[in-house]
């Protein structure tokens, strides 16, 4: 299935160069580009993607703000969003992952990057940047969204611990099922089961348990 993907970003070259990488891999289509808030909510009612990259700052609405509205609608089909930017600033972090967003990434983080947290995103996935994650998780484990992941171990089966500590690590599914020599899919279901076990929303909350509680160190 072909992931459809609209990119919004205020500057051509940006949105130029996200086009240009993602329309080389043959499961993405960018199906529109949008230069400012209204055009980015607009566009998405138009083209229905599965994937929205979304510039924080932009002409307004921003992309967060753009990130809570999608979020809130509840609609099913929903676009999921990945934020991407160039300011690596806690509190961008925090309020994107808090208003729905299923990926932050920063400018450049890479071609493959980009295109895994597309795949992620649409997958139903949360990626962040690994230059960020270290610190997220550090300010999630001392106090910050307790209520969520505050569980204990002993109710996860020995293989999702071990998919736990690989998400903790910053691996992808697919990496995960070649380092445990497991499907992707099975890795998926793993992924679904701890989340529901632990009361997590996404991955970086799952990585944040597994901080807090010393299943990593």
């Amino acid at each position: 299935m072909t992931i459809r993907v609209l990119v919004a970003d205020d500057q051509y070259l940006v949105r130029a160069g996200f086009r240009m990488i993602l329309s080389a891999e043959p499961d993405i289509e960018v199906v529109a580009e949008a230069a400012d808030g209204l055009s980015t909510l607009s566009l998405v009612r138009e083209t229905r993607p599965d994937v929205c990259l979304l510039d924080i700052q932009m002409p307004p609405p921003d992309g967060l703000e753009i990130t809570r509205r999608l979020a809130a609608g509840g609609s099913p089909g929903a676009p999921k969003v990945v934020v991407v930017t160039t300011f690596d600033l806690d509190e961008y972090v925090y309020t994107a992952l808090e208003n729905g967003a299923s990926g932050f990434l920063l400018k450049d983080a890479g071609p493959a990057l980009l295109v895994e947290a597309v795949r992620a995103a649409a997958r139903g996935d949360a990626l962040v940047s690994p230059q960020i994650t270290l610190r997220l998780l550090r300010h999630f484990s001392h106090g910050q969204r307790r209520a969520q992941a505050s569980r204990p171990a002993e109710q996860l089966t020995e293989r999702e611990r071990e998919v736990v500590r690989a998400i903790a690590r910053g691996l992808t599914n697919p990496e995960i099922a070649a380092e445990l020599f497991i499907a992707p899919s099975t890795v998926k279901t793993h992924v679904t089961s701890v989340q529901a076990k632990l009361g997590a929303r996404n991955r970086v909350e799952v990585a944040a348990w597994a901080f807090r509680t010393g299943l990593v160190s």
